[in-house]
């Protein structure tokens, strides 16, 4: 299987090029780009990844978004999350007027949980509302998955996988800085990459 591994900041990048290039006898065949973070410039930077790699005869059976994700209560920093759903949580539109855009999206993940995705950090108080909106009791936040799943759809509907460290719980008083103290202690994505090579 031929994937391609979508990191969206340069720390996540370079934390799974230490990861790739450690690693030995994989099972899959890995191509990695930082594809930038947030919804609009990674669906720019997976669409870019993707119209050149088909220019070179390349096709990818999968894409994989690795890096670091909050988390509602429920998880805690350093647990290793593969969500199996994805959803915009900031498309604030009527039901059923724009279902491109706020239906949820399926991944190849193992666990029960969504991850919402949005164009801001989240704090506690967004995770509640958006607990309470969706009638959730956890899961992830990032802002680039359900955007690239759009992208992926375009694509010969590509199947996408995210692998994502929990970095904070801001629920339980997190902030930027811890989710930066993670980030910094957490510097080989081998575990991330371990769960890609599971699949």
């Amino acid at each position: 299987m031929r994937v391609l591994i979508c990191a969206p900041t340069r720390r996540e990048y370079n934390a799974m090029r230490y990861a790739l290039d450690r690693a030995s006898g994989l099972r899959h065949e890995y191509d990695l780009r930082e594809v930038g973070i947030g919804k609009a410039l990674s669906s720019a930077g997976v669409a870019r990844a993707l119209t050149l790699a088909e220019a070179q005869g390349v096709k990818y059976d999968m894409l994989a978004v690795v890096g670091f994700a909050a988390s509602a209560l429920g998880r805690e920093q350093g647990d290793i999350v593969m969500p199996s759903r994805a959803i915009h949580h900031d498309a604030i539109i009527p039901e059923n007027f724009c279902p491109e855009i706020t239906d949820p999206r399926m991944l190849r993940g193992t666990d029960a949980e969504t991850v919402f995705t949005g164009d801001s950090f989240v704090n506690g108080d967004i995770i509640r509302e958006v607990k309470s909106r969706f009638g959730v009791d956890c899961g992830l936040f990032d802002m680039e998955i359900a955007a690239i799943c759009q992208v992926a759809e375009l694509y010969d509907n590509i199947p996408v996988v995210a692998v994502k460290y929990v970095s904070d719980v801001p629920e339980a008083g997190h902030s930027e800085h811890s989710y930066d103290e993670f980030a910094d202690a957490h510097s080989d994505f081998t575990p991330l990459l371990e769960r890609i090579e599971a699949l």
